[in-house]
């Protein structure tokens, strides 16, 4: 029996065997954009009304429409006009995602586990969990980005005991999104979590895409940046350029007759893309730096960093988050466009394997300490100490064991137990005081 994770994206889907969809929808966009559909996955799940349905409105060049207050695409067919909902686009996704899966496998797929970003509402988990269903899956969980993506490398799996801090950082094609993670216990708790649509891939592609457009100019005395085909065609020779950048030191653009017959080429450095790119790199560190003042972090408290999403590639993205987090782990050995449909195969394996599970649930509810539960004490200087003994999220019920150091002659022992807020100086809260007579 074969399992296989799916990471629906906002610009590419990807099967945990790997193979994209999207690239060729690239190509669509020269020939037919106003029939090509992007980002359906940020207006999936959504009333026309919604603030991210009318920003996708605003931006998309295949028209959208309101059709019982519900958004749908105007699609011209050359003999009539459709009307396509979300939905059903999504559904055309996740059957091409089965038959690449099926391929790859060489036999029927159903079992999947599909993930969702973390701040995916119910109406927009419940409109991919069924597209899914419609298109074939037998959906066995819904899982958040940032935990597939800890999976696929076994954080908190293998040594399960005590707690740590996870950064998850996801540069997808139009979207960036920096999450923290706690571990504890082999369990994952999202602490916080920022989302910018405006910051992708394709932002570097745009970018990109301008210089070329300046050097034709340059070139040839004529200007392309009001022409949309010309300007398409630049986009989708930035992109192959972009992706050969992060593997060599330069790329070569060449387009064929992009404006009025002529040929174009170009020759582009890595140094030359990253000083293009320079401001969106430092726009695409800085929610790091926002996230952590958010959750009252440093970067010395973050044990890993993970790289998720197909843009994370970018040596220069990679080199700015190891300055910023020196001493800290930074995971990239699974390629980043892989990473959170890996860890969807990985929890759909477990799945499967377990039939005992209650498949149908999204998630579970375990009871949790709220904040640290710690030990007061005193040391040899008479100065007080707390302990933690269980620390905040360890999952309940719990047991600890710690050994208190005295001397021979003491006839009795009274411990108090706190409920901590950090600084644990700041402790304030009695919980228990438990006198023990020798």
């Amino acid at each position: 029996m074969a399992a296989i994770g799916v990471h629906f994206g906002y610009t590419c889907a990807c099967v945990a065997v790997f193979k994209i969809v999207g690239i060729a929808a690239k190509q669509g966009r020269i020939r037919n954009a106003t029939n090509t559909v992007v980002k359906v996955k940020q207006i999936l799940g959504r009333h026309y009304d919604d603030p991210d349905a009318q920003a996708h409105r605003e931006e998309s060049k295949c028209i959208v429409v309101n059709k019982s207050d519900l958004p749908r695409y105007e699609i011209d067919t050359g003999e009539t006009t459709k009307y396509v909902s979300p939905e059903d686009v999504a559904k055309l996704i996740f059957h091409k995602m089965k038959e690449t899966a099926q391929s790859a496998l060489g036999s029927d797929v159903k079992d999947a586990v599909i993930t969702v970003p973390f701040e995916f509402g119910e109406m927009q988990k419940n409109a991919l969990r069924q597209a899914a269903e419609s298109a074939g899956f037998n959906v066995l969980r819904l899982i958040h980005e940032p935990s597939a993506a800890l999976l696929a490398y076994g954080i908190g799996q293998d040594s399960p005991l005590g707690k740590s801090h996870v950064l998850v950082y996801k540069l997808g094609g139009t979207s960036l999104s920096v999450t923290v993670l706690e571990v504890n216990s082999g369990m994952y708790r999202v602490l916080a979590t920022q989302t910018d649509h405006r910051t992708g891939g394709e932002s570097f592609t745009h970018e990109l895409a301008q210089h070329l457009a300046a050097e034709f100019k340059k070139t040839f005395k004529q200007d392309v940046m009001g022409n949309a085909r010309a300007m398409l065609k630049l986009m989708n020779s930035a992109d192959v350029a972009k992706h050969t950048l992060s593997t060599l030191g330069s790329a070569n653009c060449f387009v064929d007759s992009l404006y009025d017959g002529m040929d174009f080429e170009c020759n582009v450095s890595r140094a030359r893309f990253e000083l293009i790119c320079s401001s969106l790199f430092n726009k695409s560190i800085q929610p790091i730096k926002s996230l952590l003042e958010q959750v009252n972090l440093s970067t010395s408290d973050i044990n890993k960093v993970v790289l998720c999403g197909g843009s994370a590639r970018i040596p220069k993205l990679q080199q700015m988050i190891r300055d910023l987090f020196p001493d800290v782990e930074l995971l990239n050995s699974i390629p980043p466009d892989e990473v959170i449909p890996v860890g969807a195969a990985m929890q759909a394996g477990i799945l499967v394997g377990k039939d005992s599970l209650a498949l149908g649930e999204d998630s579970i509810t375990v009871d949790c300490c709220a904040s640290d539960i710690t030990v007061k004490e005193v040391d040899d200087s008479g100065s007080e100490v707390f302990t933690v003994l269980f620390p905040s999220g360890t999952p309940l019920p719990a047991r600890r064991q710690h050994t208190l150091h005295g001397p021979g002659s003491l006839s009795s022992v009274s411990l108090e137990l706190y409920q901590a807020q950090r600084p644990i100086a700041q402790v304030s809260t009695l919980l228990s005081d438990i006198s023990v007579q020798t």
